[in-house]
């Protein structure tokens, strides 16, 4: 009788981790009333530079913000950070807090600031960069209109 071969057991091919640098992107919206103001000038001065903008019963934006973390992929889960967890973080530190609310009123991080789009990409990367886990924050990008936007990429860019 002939012998019979022996099973082969299957090895999965091995992991095969590749080197770079990457940045991914996450993208989340909302929606916030805001005022430019600054209430060190006269209501003509204020008018002079922000025109339509400043007027004293708000106006208001669905606002776009992109946040992008740089890094290399973990060898083991491919990820620089899980997106899911981006999305998270995103919410809690800014969308929860800024989403249907006055910019210049009702949200404690944004007391005594001016809301221009200049000034809160600033602001919101103070918010995110403390709760990044893995990777680097590399840009925070928020669209006041899909014309209008300013981007941050921390106070160490030259």
């Amino acid at each position: 009788m002939p012998k019979k071969a022996a099973k082969s057991k299957v090895v999965p091919p091995a992991v095969r981790p590749l080197k770079g640098t990457v940045i991914i992107t996450r993208q989340v919206h909302f929606n916030s009333a805001h005022r430019l103001y600054n209430p060190s000038k006269s209501q003509q001065w204020n008018v002079a530079h922000y025109g339509l903008c400043t007027n004293p019963h708000w106006h208001g934006h669905n606002y776009v913000l992109e946040v992008s973390v740089r890094g290399e992929p973990d060898p083991e889960t491919g990820y620089i950070i899980d997106l899911g967890e981006l999305k998270g973080l995103l919410h809690a530190a800014i969308v929860d807090k800024c989403d249907h609310r006055n910019l210049n009123d009702e949200v404690d991080f944004l007391r005594g600031i001016i809301p221009s789009t200049e000034n809160l990409v600033i602001a919101f990367w103070n918010e995110i960069a403390p709760r990044i886990t893995a990777g680097k924050l590399h840009c925070v990008k928020l669209y006041e209109t899909p014309r209008n936007f300013a981007e941050y990429r921390g106070p160490d860019a030259s």
